[in-house]
């Protein structure tokens, strides 16, 4: 289904209470405003990407990011012309004791899996303004951690790849250990790292292999196996496009 948006019973609660939820995968270019909203809405990309724009500030968001659309405030929002995003939103009213410092574009740890358990209201008779006012809590309660967050994600991830890089560990595998979403992940590691988790874990084999064959004479096939490879073609393969020479021609 294309888009879809389902029916909420407004019980106006007073603290977190739900008004509309839905999810549409876009046309190219599909756009919407400039407008105003009367409640907060929270758009997660699941894929694709688009441009938001929120007064004189424009960003490009991509898959794993929520932009975040505030009361009374003007916003325009498109999908790419090559990319169109595919979007899960949820828009509510809150009591303004509720402080809650949303950024304009947010990565929040496990955000998909909130947002992608949101559609479960789909098979619900009643309870299903309950359970969404559940999962924006749920929603809220991760701002407020990522917020006060005292563990490194990163530095774990760090130390993950320089123990294990002789396994045959990935990214997904070490975002699921730290217990992240891949993309969330991904951008974070980024940020502090400038480049991608993926680009440095291969640095990292490329040049261990390196020291294993320029400093210790190591024949491929052992280099190969202590950095992460079973296929000794795999690895030459990627030796050679990371230095330009293939592993055989460093040991001569």
């Amino acid at each position: 289904m294309n888009l879809l948006h389902e029916v909420i019973v407004n019980k106006d609660y007073s603290d977190i209470n739900p008004v509309q939820f839905g999810y549409e995968n876009c046309t190219a270019l599909h756009h919407f405003g400039p407008a105003l909203r009367t409640h907060w809405l929270l758009h997660y990309v699941v894929s694709g990407k688009g441009i938001f724009r929120i007064e004189d500030r424009e960003y490009t968001v991509t898959a794993g990011n929520i932009f975040v659309i505030p009361p009374f405030v003007e916003t325009y929002y498109e999908a790419d012309s090559n990319d169109p995003w595919q979007y899960i939103w949820i828009g509510f009213t809150k009591d303004d004791k509720i402080k809650i410092d949303f950024e304009d574009v947010m990565n929040i740890p496990y955000a998909h899996r909130i947002f992608e358990d949101m559609k479960k209201c789909s098979a619900m008779n009643t309870g299903r303004t309950e359970f969404l006012c559940s999962k924006i809590w749920q929603l809220i309660s991760f701002v407020y951690d990522k917020k006060n967050e005292t563990v490194n994600y990163v530095d774990k991830a760090l130390n993950i790849i320089g123990s294990e890089y002789m396994t045959d560990i990935s990214v997904q595998n070490i975002a699921d250990r730290i217990g992240l979403e891949r993309t969330y992940f991904s951008n974070l590691f980024k940020n502090k790292v400038a480049m991608s988790p993926k680009q440095y874990l291969l640095k990292t084999r490329m040049e261990q292999a390196n020291i294993f064959l320029k400093d210790y004479g190591y024949n491929v096939s052992l280099t190969a196996a202590s950095v992460g490879y079973s296929d000794i073609y795999t690895f030459s393969k990627a030796f050679k496009k990371y230095f330009g020479v293939s592993p055989s021609n460093i040991l001569k």
